[in-house]
């Protein structure tokens, strides 16, 4: 039988993820719900679906402990499979549940640094409209020397976008 595993390995892998999910749930004092990655077969062969697509739903049903993960899944630069739609679903279901005030400043600060470098996947499209519903107001003089000194077309854009929305 043939195996297919879209899941990442180490700090990604599923295990790893179940065991902080536990330790999250535990520290927010939530009743840990169930990640199971999804899957498929057909004939001998078996595909296993990314667990974070569990995390999403999480997310979106509230679960704090889900966005915490997902946080921690925004803020890595790594490649997943399927991890731009991912990750703009995770940052889509962000903008929906309630974060705390740490939460919001990670997320504010992983976006600024993803633009000071130049750092500008498909994926930041939705962590921008994340960071403007959080608001950007404290970024707003690093965003205004960025745009200042960099002449990237897309770094201009969002930076734009960023000091437009900044009072948001």
């Amino acid at each position: 039988m043939k195996v297919i595993d879209y899941n990442g390995e180490g700090f990604w892998s599923v295990d790893e993820i179940l065991k902080r999910y536990t330790e999250y749930a535990r520290a927010f004092g939530i009743q840990p719900r169930e990640l199971t990655p999804r899957s498929h077969s057909t004939g001998d062969t078996t595909w296993i679906y990314p667990v974070m697509d569990c995390v999403v739903d999480g997310i979106e049903a509230g679960d704090s402990a889900c966005a915490e993960l997902g946080i921690e899944f925004i803020e890595t630069s790594d490649s997943f499979a399927f991890g731009m739609i991912i990750k703009s679903n995770v940052a889509r279901a962000l903008r929906r549940t309630p974060l705390t005030e740490a939460q919001k400043e990670r997320i504010r600060r992983r976006v600024v640094e993803m633009l000071e470098a130049g750092y500008l996947p498909r994926e930041l499209r939705q962590y921008a409209k994340l960071a403007r519903k959080l608001g950007l107001r404290e970024f707003l003089p690093r965003i205004k020397h960025l745009a200042d000194r960099n002449s990237d077309p897309w770094v201009q854009r969002y930076c734009a976008y960023f000091v437009e929305h900044a009072s948001h």
